[in-house]
């Protein structure tokens, strides 16, 4: 079970999860303390402890893992720069190990690192009971919806048969309608651009003006196509279309695609 926030760090409370950790945890890191100050804090007063299991990884990428020696086998983890993978009843030590490199082998954002961590561990032999779930978990500073909170990523698959595909799908839409636009991501509406966003919302029964210039009528109805279909965090208030929306309408709009 993930807890995090990004004012703190990362807690996972795995095994026979002991669901205090995570609150817990991330207090202790908002205090100062290190991962290993913070794990050792918490099972000083868990007379439990040889059944939990617990990663933690601070805002500076410190991080922290622990197994009990209860924990079904394979039980085990990794602690890294920036990464605590660790699990039970997997395959093997292979898991981790190879959640761990690809971890380390990878690069760009957090997320898909996550996700080639995942893969890289089913890969390995992963859970000895088969495929079931998988989650991401990723704050950020007023990375959430309109900036509002730390919510940046929040996904989770709880049964499917492959839900590491399936979370990678959930991802891509995740990016899809929820991620601001890059400069290079924003084409003028002008020219033929501009006659073919006007012919794709007359398709989806939205009226639109005339003429070379992105008048206010085109503009209003392309602005409530964006609420619509929930693309408002790629809105643009300047003369600007988001080219991965202007695809999205080719695909939902065009003639092809309506036939």
């Amino acid at each position: 079970m993930p807890w995090v926030a990004a004012d703190a760090g990362a807690v996972a409370t795995q095994a026979w999860a002991n669901t205090s950790y995570g609150p817990q945890g991330l207090a202790l890191l908002r205090q100062g303390f290190s991962p290993e100050e913070v794990l050792a804090r918490l099972l000083a007063e868990d007379p439990d402890r040889e059944h939990r299991q617990v990663g933690i990884v601070d805002r500076e990428g410190r991080s922290a893992t622990y197994t009990g020696s209860a924990c079904f086998p394979w039980a085990g983890g990794i602690a890294g720069e920036g990464f605590a993978c660790q699990g039970n009843i997997l395959a093997g030590a292979a898991v981790v190990e190879e959640m761990a490199r690809a971890f380390r082998a990878s690069s760009g954002p957090l997320p898909e690192r996550m996700l080639a961590a995942l893969a890289a561990g089913q890969q390995a032999g992963g859970d000895r009971r088969g495929m079931q779930s998988a989650a991401i978990y990723v704050a950020k500073p007023k990375g959430g919806y309109g900036g509002f909170n730390d919510r940046y990523i929040d996904l989770r698959v709880d049964d499917h048969p492959s839900p590491i595909e399936e979370l990678s799908r959930l991802l891509s839409l995740h990016r899809l309608y929820f991620e601001r636009p890059q400069a290079e991501d924003l084409i003028p509406l002008q020219g033929e651009t501009l006659d073919e966003v006007r012919r794709l919302l007359r398709r989806a029964g939205y009226q639109v003006g005339e003429g070379p210039a992105y008048d206010a009528g085109t503009r209003a109805s392309l602005a409530a196509y964006f609420q619509t279909e929930n693309f408002e965090e790629r809105w643009s208030d300047q003369p600007f279309i988001d080219q991965k929306v202007l695809a999205y309408m080719r695909d939902h709009l065009s003639p092809e695609a309506t036939k």
